[in-house]
């Protein structure tokens, strides 16, 4: 190889160095810039509606006087659909997403149910909205219920677990799969023994990552007939008599947070503006502590695997 041949090697490497480092530099500033926009309209949301952020605004339900209303339905709607949603979607993605990984044939079948999957974890919310009006609401008859909302939002986030666990699943090295077996394990003991502990912090993510966009959902509640004014609590899931647990109240009629928002936010009085404010600075609150939760089993768990 000739010096000319090196030199104009050298001046590409460098002209390709160039480019990677100015790729790196606009990428961070467009992330920067979109974080300044997202801090600064949640900082301007939290500011007007602050003020009413009291114990009575979580204990008072909605009013038609914008000082006594309250989220007392919305937030327990939220909490109750919310609950279902996760005893529903987490064990079945989890689960699924396991089989397609671990125990599925590599076949033309098993890539036509992940190519299904994945467009289903793209597909807008008001089309699962119209699936479960006519599957949970009229076929099953549930009805506007705690429950059809709960698996409504449930079949919405389902492919997104089932995506994170496949890739948390992916992501460990086959090398632990191998020394699982030679030492005699089966292969369900290779998967919950040695394949999930490591893989649980990436499947917690993708978890919440769902139950997050499942919590700011208002399309597919709506379709299904949510409430959007509601002066009264579900029936409570314990009683004093036993079995002590009821079931009544996933019949019970609902509200949500962001369908009480979207009241607020049609009126045109500003103290129902300033409501919603203070209703959607609730609801990241409770996006946040999700979050956070996560985070710290994720730390809890690979620590107990460090050590």
């Amino acid at each position: 190889m000739t010096d000319s041949n090196l030199q104009e090697i050298r001046t590409e490497l460098n002209r390709r160095k160039k480019v990677d480092q100015l790729f790196a530099i606009v990428g961070f500033l467009v992330i920067l810039f979109s974080i300044l926009i997202l801090v600064g309209l949640t900082l301007q949301m939290a500011i007007s509606g602050i003020y009413r952020i009291t114990p009575d605004f979580f204990l008072s339900f909605p009013s038609r006087k914008p000082e006594e209303a309250g989220i007392l339905s919305a937030w327990v709607g939220t909490t109750l659909v919310m609950f279902v949603t996760a005893i529903i979607s987490v064990p079945l993605g989890v689960a699924s997403g396991i089989y397609l990984e671990e125990y599925s044939r590599k076949n033309w079948i098993a890539d036509l149910i992940e190519i299904n999957v994945t467009n289903l974890a793209g597909v807008p919310s008001i089309v699962y909205g119209l699936l479960a009006l006519g599957l949970f609401v009229y076929i099953l008859n549930l009805g506007e219920s705690i429950l059809a909302a709960g698996l409504t939002l449930a079949l919405l986030i389902l492919p997104i677990v089932i995506v994170t666990t496949r890739e948390a699943l992916r992501a460990i090295p086959n090398s632990l799969r191998e020394a699982a077996y030679a030492l005699g394990a089966s292969k369900w003991q290779m998967i919950w023994d040695h394949i999930l502990p490591y893989s649980f912090g990436s499947i917690l993510t993708g978890v919440i990552i769902g139950l997050s966009r499942a919590i700011g959902e208002t399309a597919p509640v709506i379709t299904i007939g949510a409430l959007t004014f509601i002066a009264f609590l579900p029936d409570s899931p314990f009683k004093g008599e036993f079995p002590f647990i009821s079931l009544a109240w996933l019949q019970a009629p609902f509200t949500v947070m962001p369908i009480q928002m979207f009241n607020w936010v049609s009126r045109p009085e500003a103290e129902f503006i300033a409501n919603a404010a203070a209703a959607g600075t609730v609801l990241i609150l409770m996006t946040l502590t999700m979050n956070t939760i996560a985070v710290y089993l994720r730390y809890w768990f690979r620590r107990g695997i460090k050590w």
